[in-house]
């Protein structure tokens, strides 16, 4: 490691100088949301029209305040909570986008970057800092932005794979020893147990597996100890993943793409998850055009791609990224995964839910979406589709097998008016239900 790189550091405030009205700028994003400069360009109240692009980013975000829609206009490329209600009262934009696209609009020059903020770890002996917990889009900033500048936080793992960025890349950083902001797990609900249940089940010995964040993947996961020589190959991860690597059941022996290595973009979780991933040669992070190539994840073998939704209409459409016109979350790499595992020798594209919401008030699977709802993953792609109450295969299945099957793991409340709803829409008599 360089022995005098600390003493080039200077503060937030000089770093951020070289920010300019009417520039684009990148953020990273997740648990690798630099904060230092994040409040630090914040402070300043002297620039207009600059334009933030970022997925999902951790702890506040004051670049979309009210009253600040002059100075920072947020563009986020899959969202989070601290987003959701700027771009619903329009002062901030959000862009669909499958994350498997976000790099390219980077390197082509369709989103020209001006300036990336970036947290790091600090430089190795070659003098190489690490993207740490997100390679995600931020490597494609980081090559083509006109300038970049950094936090180096002595906390943040140091991580393999094609993610490192030269400590003379950075026209200025800030030096901090600060802890990451952590995403604890939640209490496991009865209905995300049984979920958890049902998709364990599908999950074969030898599988490669996707997961997404969340109760119902982290159910999932809860419950496959018990099989043998599962891969990750996945564009995140959390801390359920070090059990698996831990009791034996993650191997990465029999997958053909990063034999042996745990293969990611980015991962969220504790300070557990980032130990692990520390200076750990079997954990390698790429760039999410990489990972969630299609080309790349079908040559796995069995891949279990386990991806939520919002809301499913009952042809197949699955909406996951908006309630109505309300966006939530975003594209993100759902239909990446979905459609590699669809194309993988013996893979399962798996949509899991529960079948209500608001209190059991409402079905999750409905005879038509949400006006404004996003279809994310298409009546075409989708193949598996899980509820408390069992799973089914919508694959080459016409449009009255489709109702039937999606009524028949529909919450029991919900199934006469379902099959009523849907003998009306595709005009044959309505078959009878159970309760």
């Amino acid at each position: 490691m360089p022995s005098d790189w600390k003493s080039r550091a200077v503060p937030a405030s000089d770093v951020i100088s070289v920010v300019r009205s009417g520039t684009n700028i990148f953020l990273h994003g997740a648990c690798a949301t630099p904060a230092p400069l994040v409040e630090a360009l914040c402070a300043r109240h002297d620039l207009a029209d600059v334009k933030i692009y970022h997925l999902h980013t951790a702890g506040p975000a004051p670049f979309a305040d009210r009253g600040r829609e002059g100075e920072f206009r947020s563009v986020s490329l899959f969202t989070g909570a601290p987003l959701r209600a700027a771009i619903s009262e329009n002062r901030a934009d959000f862009v669909p986008i499958f994350l498997s696209d976000i790099p390219g609009l980077f390197l082509s020059g369709a989103v020209p970057l001006d300036v990336a903020l970036l947290q790091v770890s600090p430089p190795d002996a070659h003098g190489f800092c690490s993207l740490g917990t997100s390679c995600d889009a931020a490597k494609a900033a980081a090559e083509t932005a006109r300038v970049v500048i950094a936090e180096i936080n002595e906390q943040m793992p140091r991580t393999h794979g094609n993610n490192v960025v030269p400590l003379d890349r950075f026209h200025a950083f800030v030096a901090t020893d600060r802890p990451l902001v952590e995403h604890h797990l939640e209490a496991e609900t009865a209905v995300e147990a049984r979920i958890g249940e049902i998709v364990a089940n599908l999950v074969e010995d030898g599988s490669t597996l996707q997961m997404g964040i969340g109760g119902i993947p982290d159910a999932v996961l809860a419950r496959l100890h018990d099989k043998h020589d599962l891969g990750i190959h996945t564009e995140m991860f959390s801390d359920r993943v070090v059990d698996l690597v831990e009791s034996g059941a993650v191997t990465n022996r029999l997958k053909p793409v990063g034999t042996g290595r745990i293969i990611t973009s980015f991962i969220n979780g504790t300070r557990r998850l980032f130990d692990f991933v520390h200076d750990n040669p079997l954990v390698a992070f790429y760039p999410c055009d990489w990972t969630n190539d299609t080309s790349v994840i079908r040559k796995n073998p069995k891949v279990v791609a386990i991806n939520s939704a919002i809301q499913i209409d009952l042809t197949g459409q699955v909406c996951a990224d908006s309630i109505g016109h309300r966006i939530f979350s975003g594209i993100g790499g759902q239909m990446d995964f979905i459609r590699g595992a669809a194309l993988s020798r013996g893979g399962k594209p798996i949509i899991a839910l529960p079948s209500t919401a608001s209190a059991g008030k409402i079905s999750r699977l409905v005879v038509q979406l949400n006006a404004g709802a996003g279809v994310v993953t298409t009546r075409g792609h989708v193949h598996w589709v899980v509820t408390e109450y069992g799973a089914v295969n919508l694959h080459g299945k016409s449009l009255r097998e489709r109702g039937e099957a999606l009524i028949s793991i529909a919450h029991p409340d919900f199934r006469a008016g379902l099959a009523r709803d849907l003998a009306q829409v595709r005009h044959f008599p309505p078959k009878a239900t159970a309760a």
